[in-house]
């Protein structure tokens, strides 16, 4: 069996930097397993204490249902592919691939077999003859993968492997690692702090902050139901759009009010935000969900919300708009065929069944 669990791990390096605080993770058998968050949020160091090249300060870290924290890296049955490929550059595809079978004294005809066997999941076959410098980026890349294919280790360890690579040839990766995993079935632990590749890659997502694991879930529901306000804001792109303001109640009626900005509530989050009337919240919504009012075809009047576009940016099949409303600039993400003019008001429709709320003090979620 291929579980990784830790529990209540913690990692301090020296001047008491506490690099990971209280880590506790299950990652199930044959389970793709995201690791994301901004850099120096700790997750390559979760990577390299699974992969056993940092120590633990405290807790414990079972790989298979075996306890390893004192079990060197050699003997973890893991293999990892790095961000910077860690070729040898003398050796040939061939040898670089094979190089730790020949050092376990697998039998030739062996290593010849997986070898080839990885080299053609991958497509490489033809490359089998040539040295790193006459690689590409992404030809580089599928050889750090099939370094780790040909072990057949209980455990997959990727950190940032896509980092050095173009934008059009990571999309290529990213689709290509992800037909690896759905055809070795395997367990795969990944470290990015991208976004788009957590959730495109992602069974689950694992998003941390400053050491901490801020929420554990599947890609969507961390989408739809953020955790907290960093969650909200580091998931998705555009990021979300935040502003604050009060919750008021007026004529029996629920409203957000932050100056410019004036909307009704709907009454499935009246329960929860009662408690809020007359303090501050941070409102959220996400780009998506913002509407200019000329393509909606019934518009709630105390939905609509008045701004100035100050930028519009055409994405081909989309566009995002730059808005300002005085007190507050947000994202509004529409149809290609949108496009105002610059620097003139337009009227917007907030989807108020879509938009989040978060304590102004904890930034935890309301609703």
């Amino acid at each position: 069996m291929a579980q990784v669990s830790l529990n209540q791990v913690c990692k301090t390096f020296p001047g008491n930097i506490k690099a990971v605080d209280s880590i506790n993770l299950g990652i199930e058998n044959k389970e793709f397993m995201v690791l994301v968050g901004p850099s120096g949020c700790g997750k390559s160091t979760i990577l390299r204490m699974i992969a056993g090249l940092e120590e633990a300060s405290s807790g414990d870290i079972y790989i298979g249902n075996k306890k390893v924290n004192d079990v060197p890296a050699k003997d973890r049955d893991i293999a990892m592919v790095f961000q910077s490929y860690a070729l040898y550059p003398h050796m040939t595809v061939f040898e670089n691939m094979s190089f730790g079978l020949r050092l376990r004294h697998i039998p030739k005809p062996e290593i010849m077999q997986r070898v080839n066997e990885a080299a053609a999941i991958l497509g490489i076959k033809r490359l089998l003859n040539r040295k790193p410098r006459e690689l590409s980026g992404g030809e580089r890349q599928r050889v750090a993968v099939g370094r780790a294919i040909v072990r057949k280790p209980m455990v997959f360890l990727f950190d940032e492997p896509l980092s050095n690579l173009d934008a059009k040839m990571r999309v290529q990766m990213r689709t290509e690692i992800h037909k690896l995993y759905l055809k070795l079935q395997t367990t795969i632990i990944y470290v990015t702090h991208d976004q788009v590749e957590a959730m495109t890659m992602g069974d689950r997502i694992a998003v941390m902050q400053d050491g901490v694991m801020q929420q554990v879930a599947d890609p969507i529901a961390i989408y739809d139901h953020p955790k907290n306000k960093f969650v909200a804001g580091f998931i998705g792109s555009p990021p979300m759009n935040f502003m604050c303001g009060r919750i008021i109640k007026k004529d029996n009626r629920l409203y957000f009010d932050e100056g410019n900005i004036h909307v009704k509530l709907i009454d499935d989050m009246r329960q929860k935000l009662s408690a809020y009337i007359d303090k501050e919240v941070i409102f959220g919504i996400r780009s998506e969900d913002i509407y200019d009012k000329l393509f909606v075809s019934e518009a709630p009047p105390e939905n609509v919300v008045k701004a100035n576009c100050e930028i519009y940016e055409p994405m081909g099949s989309e566009v995002y708009l730059y808005l300002n409303t005085g007190k507050h600039t947000f994202i509004a993400r529409v149809g290609a065929h949108n496009r105002p003019k610059v620097n003139q008001d337009i009227d917007l429709v907030f989807d108020m069944s879509k938009v989040h709320f978060f304590d102004k003090d904890s930034e935890e979620t309301i609703v």
